[in-house]
C-alpha cells in the first residue's frame, strides 16, 4: 500500500492537492481536496496499463473551473427541494432557488469548497486512507448551523473503497449528502449501454415534470424499473417508457430493501463488477443524461457513466423530516464500492 500527495495549484490562499492511493493489487484511487472528490479509480489490465473506470475530467485543475459534480461530495442536501422550502418545526426555511423553481445540490455546495486533508497509511492493517474535514458555516447557502463534516476514503487490499461521512451541527438543520461518482466499467471511450445493473429495491419513486417525487412509492414489478435481476442499461435507456423519455434516461430514486449488496454493475466486455453497499435508505440512479461534450466536461457525453447516489429519498414537499439534524446528534453514513476485475 502507498499514498502519494501532489500539490497542483494555489489559489486565493488555499492549496489544491491530489492524493493517490494504491493497493498491492495495482488498484489506484485518486482524490482531490477540492470538494472531497473521488477523481479517478484505475484498475489494472492484462496489458499492464491501468484503466480509469469512472467519469473524470481531463486534469485536476479543471474541477474548480466549472461545477460538474463528478465524484464530488455533494450537499448539504443532494437533489432537489421543491421551491427551496424546508419545514423546521414552526419555521419554514427558504433556500436559494438555483434549478428552475427549486433548490438543488445545496446551492453553491460543499463540493465547491477546499477541504482540509489528513493522510493515514496503515501497512499492518493493509489500508490507505485520506480523511477530509470542513466547517460549513452558519447561513452559508441559507442553511442554519455551523456544520462540521468529516469525509474519509479508505482503500484496502480486497479492492474495496470505503466512503464514510460524519457530521454534527450546533443548530437544527437539514443534511443528506452523497458522493456523485459516475461508473463506466468499460473504461474511457465507451458508454454504459452494454453494462448490466442490479438493484435490490422493490419500490421506486416516479417523478413529475420538475424531476421531483409526487405520488409516493410505486412497485417496480412489471415495469422497466424492475432491476432486481441484472438488466442491460441499454434496454432501459432505449425503452419507450414515458418516465424514461421525460428524464432522457434514469434519474430515479430506488427504495432499498436492505443494506447488503444493494446494487451491482457488471461488464461482460471486461469482466469487471462493482458491488455497492450502503446504509442509506435509497439510491438515486442517474445515467449522465445531460452531458453533451461541451464546457469543461467536453471529454464527456450522454450515457458515459451511471451514478448511484446513496441518500435519503427526495421529498415531494417541504417536509424533509428524515434529513433533519439536531444539535447533539451525529450524522453518519457509510458506502462501500467493491471492484472485481
Amino acid at each position: 500500500m502507498k499514498i502519494t500527495t501532489r500539490h497542483y495549484a494555489y489559489y486565493q490562499g488555499q492549496d489544491y492537492c491530489e492524493y493517490i492511493l494504491e493497493n498491492d493489487n495495482g488498484m489506484i484511487v485518486k482524490l482531490l481536496n477540492y470538494g472531497a472528490t473521488l477523481e479517478q479509480v484505475l484498475l489494472p489490465t492484462e496489458n499492464g496499463l491501468a484503466e480509469n473506470v469512472i467519469m473524470s475530467l481531463s486534469k485536476p485543475e479543471d474541477y474548480s473551473k466549472q461545477r460538474n459534480f463528478l465524484g464530488g461530495t455533494v450537499g448539504r442536501v443532494v437533489g432537489r427541494i421543491r421551491k427551496g422550502k424546508v419545514n423546521l418545526g414552526s419555521k419554514t426555511l427558504q433556500l436559494p432557488i438555483n434549478d428552475g423553481n427549486n433548490h438543488i445540490h445545496g446551492g453553491t455546495g460543499i463540493d465547491t469548497m477546499v477541504w482540509n486533508a489528513q493522510v493515514n497509511l496503515n501497512q499492518d492493517a493493509e489500508f490507505a486512507q485520506v480523511k477530509f474535514t470542513l466547517v460549513d458555516f452558519d447561513g452559508h447557502n441559507g442553511y442554519p448551523g455551523n456544520l462540521k463534516i468529516e469525509v474519509s476514503y479508505t482503500l484496502d487490499n480486497d479492492n474495496c473503497l470505503d466512503y464514510n461521512i460524519f457530521a454534527n451541527s450546533d443548530k437544527v438543520t437539514v443534511f443528506t449528502p452523497t458522493n456523485h461518482v459516475y461508473f463506466r466499467l468499460d473504461g474511457p471511450n465507451s458508454d454504459i449501454k452494454n453494462l448490466q445493473i442490479q438493484i435490490d429495491a422493490d419500490y421506486y419513486l416516479p417523478l413529475d415534470d420538475e424531476s421531483l417525487p409526487y405520488m409516493g412509492m410505486k412497485a417496480v414489478s412489471n415495469t422497466i424499473f424492475d432491476l432486481r435481476k441484472p438488466t442491460h442499461l441499454g434496454k432501459i435507456l432505449d425503452s419507450s417508457c414515458k418516465e424514461i423519455k421525460n428524464e432522457h434516461g434514469l434519474n430515479h430514486p430506488f427504495i432499498l430493501n436492505t443494506d447488503k449488496n444493494c446494487a451491482k454493475i457488471f461488464s461482460s466486455k471486461t469482466n469487471r463488477t462493482m458491488t455497492m453497499t450502503t446504509d442509506a435508505p435509497s439510491i438515486v440512479v442517474y445515467t449522465a443524461n445531460h452531458f453533451n461534450h461541451t464546457g469543461i466536461a467536453k471529454n464527456l457525453g450522454q450515457y458515459d457513466g451511471v451514478t448511484l447516489e446513496a441518500q435519503n429519498p427526495p421529498a415531494p414537499d417541504s417536509n424533509l423530516n428524515a434529513s433533519i439534524l439536531i444539535p447533539g446528534d451525529d450524522f453518519m453514513r457509510s458506502t462501500t464500492w467493491k471492484f472485481d476485475f
